[in-house]
This record gives structure tokens, C-alpha cells and sequence, in this order.
């Protein structure tokens, strides 16, 4: 049986939210075996700006599943979280099913009509582009202009100083990250 665990920072968590908050995420029961208990952890938050942040993270047994989402209006936040985690489910449940049944769990997901799992498993990891490139070295400073020269939102180089392959990605705040080889 899927609980929920609601809190509210900088909000009052009405029986109003409280409850649209359990009828949007109540849509995704018919993918859990319930004979288990689950507990969804419910973050509202509501900043200075009037924005409202939702976050959801759902544990499981050798999995958590997690969403966020800021909008200016928290039931659009909540609408946006509940159909990010029902597409992360369909997108990973038969991966996450074949790894539990290889490690003699049972499902965590319930599977649905056999047809669109083969779709999905044939479809899941097809490479549509193959690129090979050239690793120059340069500073992630250097790296981080090349990327938006050539408006991508991640760049490989080899770092001049570590001589070590790393990667300059654009995060969804709108700065940059850096990823570094050992």
C-alpha cells in the first residue's frame, strides 16, 4: 500500500493539498506489488518569489525513485512531479524487474501487456549516432566556451592540468558543472 508523508516548508499543508497531493500519486499504485508497505516522502516548499517546489522521493528496495518540480503554482508543480515519477517507472521497470529477478527478488514494478514491454526493451538503448572526436587539451574555463560556441550542453575535453579526460555540462540552474576522470 503506497502512504505518504507530507511536509510543508514556508506552507501549510491543507487537507485540500494533502489530498491532491494523494489522488495525483495514487495513479501510480497500479504499477507497485502492494503487498508491501511503500512511503512516499512529500516536500512542499513555497519560496520568496511565490514560486512553489514539489519533491517526491519514493524508496525502494535497491531503488529510489525522485522528482522535483518548481512552478509558479504548486498544484501545476504537483501535476509535473507525478507525471515525471510515472514516466521514470515505465521508462526503467522492466531493466529494474530483469536485475531483481537475476538477484532472486521478486518484481518490484507490475508488469504490463507483453506487447508494449518488447517495445520498450527493443527500443530502450538504441544508438542512433555514432561520433568519434579528438580530445584537445585545454582549461575547463577554455571548455566551457567551446560548449557554448557550439551550443551543447555538455563538452568532453582532456584537461591541460591533469592530463585526465573530464566533461563541462550546463545545469538546469543555468551554471556549469565539471566531471573528472581519476
Amino acid at each position: 500500500m503506497l502512504k505518504y508523508n507530507v511536509r510543508g516548508e514556508n506552507i501549510e499543508v491543507t487537507d485540500a493539498l494533502r489530498s491532491y497531493v494523494e489522488k495525483r500519486l495514487k495513479k501510480l499504485e497500479k504499477y507497485f506489488d502492494l503487498n508491501q508497505d511503500i512511503i512516499a516522502h512529500v516536500n512542499l516548499k513555497v519560496y520568496r518569489d511565490r514560486t512553489a517546489k514539489v519533491e517526491v522521493t519514493i524508496p525502494l528496495p535497491y531503488l529510489v525513485l525522485r522528482a522535483e518540480e518548481t512552478t509558479d503554482d504548486m498544484y501545476r508543480s504537483i501535476d509535473f512531479v507525478s507525471e515525471k515519477l510515472e514516466r521514470q517507472i515505465r521508462k526503467y521497470k522492466t531493466r529494474v524487474n530483469r536485475k531483481s529477478r537475476e538477484k532472486g527478488i521478486s518484481d518490484f514494478f507490475v508488469e504490463s501487456s507483453e506487447e508494449e514491454t518488447k517495445d520498450k526493451e527493443t527500443n530502450e538503448f538504441t544508438i542512433v549516432r555514432n561520433k568519434q572526436i579528438g580530445l584537445k587539451p585545454m582549461s575547463p574555463e577554455e571548455a566551457i566556451l567551446q560548449m557554448n560556441m557550439l551550443e551543447h550542453d555538455f563538452f568532453v575535453f582532456q584537461d591541460a592540468e591533469t592530463n585526465g579526460t573530464s566533461v563541462v555540462y550546463r545545469r538546469n540552474d543555468g551554471r556549469y558543472g565539471l566531471i573528472e576522470t581519476k
